[in-house]
């Protein structure tokens, strides 16, 4: 087949399967089957990279970086909503179309997508344009970010010549729990719900960050068509279905009290839903009606927004647990009496923390109020203490650790309690997804999917022991196979050789990340001479405060490091440190890093200046003694500037390492 004609169907059919996935819910093939047509089209795009196109499937991964987002000047205004919190309010609005409509209407009623309001702009049925609502006259060209949603049709078929459709671009709840998980096992901030992890992905000046997102869109509102004429707002959505847009899901009525049927349905069945909803939108269905009615300076007169009013309950609490997180972080949680809140049975709610539970005087035993609004995780609110039952008494947070045994610590800036241990259970897969990172021992081939893999068939249940796997047994695991388990023990074996820094920065000891284990590794030289050193000594290390020293000797006291220091001695992973610095021309020294450099890296640099025994800060100061400007530096720049500290190009720190 000519390359073109087979790039051509390959592109016609994911196109006719994304429709089929996305819009109709109704897939024919698997998603394997689909991946493999997108490999074979990569494949083909990229021998042949003179027949890409913007609209192919292929452009919706995100290829390159956005400096600034461009005004958008909106054709059609994207109005706001005026919002009611009752029937008796939605009735009155009903009552005022009665008024205003001489002749017979519908209403049309739609869930209200917790997301983020977009502008979609088509010429000739190719998608040119997209722009976030913002003040609903002007906003934000956030186009390349939107490509990569692969819900969005970049080309549409018998489309009008002019096109304008409203949307709501949303993060589904499942991958918003999958983003969360990760988070957590980075040791990131939990997002703290979909709606601002859509808006922030959305955002990203970096359109393939935007892509790993997964990031959905459902549209529900056609704003302008120069083709045919249409009468109802139910006829335009039934038109962008046609088309290949995912619309919102909508029910007519003829009377606004039978509207309330489909709201209550929609405030009980929230949780069935893949998006956050935080309301229903009801809207009269005549497009010539809604022309007559026109709008305020603020909002449409012909819709309005019936919002939830959260959910709150009484229940008593029969437990109050505390379960570990994948960070260490123990979090208790109160067990209450089932009670249905926001459309769900709800047996558990956070109690957040030790502060949160002294703050409320909860115990067990008590009447408390319960509150769930929208898809938030449910939290106790008050306790009502005329209920309290005698013989209650106050609960305090355990000083072991319930999954290990192992002492808790509370953190000095916040109110969380840790496990302190390296070998929880409850903290396995984020301490061996660690280990392995990048700026840790750096083995490749064993991110988070494998490391899951690995401790949920028995083979790791620690950091050290993936230096006594054997490829035959990593070989029967699924999805891995005799070529990845050989790549994946060489890796682990490469990595013995690490270095003492990289192996400090593994175990994961509070505040000591990359730098600081750089610092230890170079002043100390070995593991050995490390552990031995006393508290005084440890302060003596630059930049090693009296805290850090504080966890160091902690953490290599605890039985469960030590076990894991044995095992890791006798599988020949290196203990010494390569970080000995022998040319101390930049002893005493700080550099400052900015702007763009032409032939190297930041870190590149820095691990150059820490080399030769000087320090490479982020932040401008006296004490700083160099900064390295590259192209486009900024504020700190100007600081040093100001601060008169010296300031040198990229050839002439060259001219200094040499």
């Amino acid at each position: 087949m000519d390359v073109q004609k087979e790039i051509d169907a390959l592109r016609r059919e994911l196109e006719y399967h994304s429709k089929l996935y996305y819009v109709d819910d109704a897939p024919v093939i698997s998603d394997y089957d689909y991946d493999m047509l997108m490999q074979r089209l990569k494949k083909l795009e990229e021998e042949h990279p003179e027949l890409i196109t913007p609209t192919s499937p292929t452009q919706k991964v995100g290829g390159y970086a956005l400096n600034t987002f461009a005004e958008v000047h909106h054709e059609v205004p994207l109005e706001s909503l005026t919002d009611v919190f009752s029937y008796e309010e939605l009735f009155q609005f009903g009552e005022r179309m009665d008024s205003m409509i001489s002749s017979a209407h519908e209403y049309c009623v739609e869930p209200k997508i917790d997301g983020l309001s977009m502008s979609l702009e088509y010429e000739n049925g190719i998608f040119v344009r997209g722009a976030t609502r913002g003040n609903g006259t002007v906003g934000e060209d956030v186009t390349e970010n939107l490509r990569t949603i692969r819900s969005l049709p970049l080309r549409i078929v018998d489309a009008p010549e002019k096109l304008i459709v409203r949307g709501e671009v949303y993060m589904s709840k499942v991958v918003f729990n999958e983003l969360n998980a990760e988070r957590e096992i980075n040791g990131e901030e939990p997002l703290a719900n979909p709606r601002n992890a859509a808006a922030g992905s959305i955002r990203q000046q970096d359109s393939r960050v935007a892509a790993s997102r997964k990031l959905d869109i459902i549209c529900f509102n056609m704003q302008m068509s120069s083709g045919e004429e249409y009468s109802t707002h139910a006829e335009t959505l039934d038109a962008l279905k046609h088309m290949g847009f995912p619309v919102v899901p909508h029910t007519l009525y003829r009377n606004i009290h039978d509207c309330v049927e489909r709201i209550e349905w929609l405030g009980e069945n929230r949780e069935s839903l893949a998006y956050d909803m935080d309301g229903a939108v009801i809207k009269i269905n005549s497009l010539e009606q809604r022309r007559s009615l026109g709008s305020t300076a603020k909002a449409p007169r012909w819709a309005v927004a019936y919002k939830y009013p959260p959910e709150k309950k009484e229940s008593r609490v029969v437990d109050i647990l505390v379960q570990v997180g994948r960070t260490g972080v123990l979090t208790p949680k109160a067990v209450i009496e089932p009670v249905r809140l926001a459309g769900t049975k709800v047996t558990n709610a956070t109690l957040h923390n030790q502060d949160n539970i002294d703050r409320l005087d909860i115990r067990i035993g008590d009447t408390v109020v319960v509150q769930k609004a929208g898809e938030i995780i449910p939290e106790v609110l008050s306790v009502n203490k005329s209920k309290r039952p005698e013989g209650t008494v106050p609960f305090v947070m355990p000083e072991y650790c319930p999954e290990c045994g192992a002492p808790t610590v509370r953190d000095e800036d916040g109110a969380a309690l840790r496990c302190t241990s390296p070998e929880c259970p409850a903290q396995r897969l984020r301490n061996l997804a660690h280990f392995a990172s990048r700026e840790a021992m750096d083995i490749e081939g064993l991110g988070i999917s494998v490391c899951e893999l690995l401790i949920s068939t028995g083979l790791v249940s620690s950091p050290a022991e993936l230096y006594y796997l054997k490829a035959d047994a990593v070989a029967e695991l699924d999805r891995m196979g005799k070529t990845s388990a050989s790549n994946l023990i060489r890796s682990i074996e490469k990595s013995k050789a690490a270095g003492l820094a990289r192996l400090l920065c593994a175990f994961g000891i509070r505040q000591v990340g990359q730098k600081a284990a750089k610092t230890l590794a170079s002043h100390f030289g070995s593991l050995d001479k490390l552990m031995e050193a006393s508290l005084e000594e440890l302060m003596a290390v630059p930049d090693v405060g009296g805290i850090t020293a504080g966890f160091i000797k902690e953490w290599f006291s605890l039985p469960q490091s030590q076990h894991q220091i044995r095992l890791l001695r006798e599988a020949g992973v290196s203990f010494d440190s390569t970080e000995i610095v022998t040319d101390t021309r930049f002893a005493g020294m700080t550099f400052v890093l900015t702007g763009e450099l032409s032939t190297l890296k930041r870190d590149e640099a820095s691990a150059i200046i820490e080399s030769f025994g000087g320090k490479a800060s982020s932040s401008v100061s006296k004490k700083t003694t160099y900064v390295l400007a590259g192209e486009n530096a900024g504020s700190k720049l100007k600081k040093a500037q100001d601060l008169g500290i010296n300031i040198i190009s990229e050839e002439e720190f060259k001219n200094m390492i040499k």
